[in-house]
């Protein structure tokens, strides 16, 4: 195992604790309907860091991030659990707030994940009724779509989907059916 880092909580920090570890279980269980809110992914860990403004693109980056979750976390393990994240944010925080003394940058860094929550973005909203209407109009419809359709926009059912065969002896569309009978009666 590497080395062990202990956490130091101050006052300020104190109060922030709770809402800290229940910014944590949101994260953690965020994407995963299996997930327990015990353990957080690495993919997670980044989505926290860069929805809080961890990340700032320029002390902090995605790299430095991915490099503190590989540090904190077991050797042989995928997922940090909650005294491992503190430890992450204090290894990030030095990073994040380069002026400020350990204790104000954990503070600042605590305040920034404190009560956050995973924000879904991206998320496919539902079929416009416009696109609806203009995919169901049968005025619009080409080829044999059309034929099975009525002026008014009415299916006709069967006859609108199947050729319907008629057992004349003739092929269809000969111009002089049905007058044979006639022919050989004279």
């Amino acid at each position: 195992m590497g080395p062990v880092v202990y956490c130091r909580v101050t006052m300020a920090e104190n109060s922030d604790l709770a809402s800290l570890e229940e910014s944590f279980k949101k994260f953690a269980i965020y994407g995963d309907t299996k997930a327990t809110g015990q353990e957080m992914t690495g993919k997670n860990w980044a989505k926290l860091c860069k929805e809080c403004k961890v990340i700032d693109g320029k002390n902090v980056t995605g790299t430095d991030v991915d490099i503190v979750f590989s540090k904190v976390k077991a050797k042989s393990a995928r997922v940090i659990n909650y005294e491992e994240f503190k430890m992450a944010l204090e290894e990030l925080s030095g990073k994040r707030f380069k002026g400020k003394s350990k204790e104000e940058a954990y503070d600042s860094i605590y305040k920034l994940v404190s009560g956050k929550e995973p924000v879904s973005s991206g998320v496919t909203k539902a079929a416009a009724v416009g696109a609806v209407d203009r995919l169901t109009d049968t005025s619009k419809y080409t080829g044999s779509h059309k034929e099975r359709f009525d002026e008014s926009g009415k299916g006709k059912g069967k006859s609108g989907r199947e050729t319907i065969v008629e057992n004349t002896g003739y092929v269809a569309s000969y111009k002089n059916a049905g007058t044979y009978d006639a022919k050989v009666k004279k």
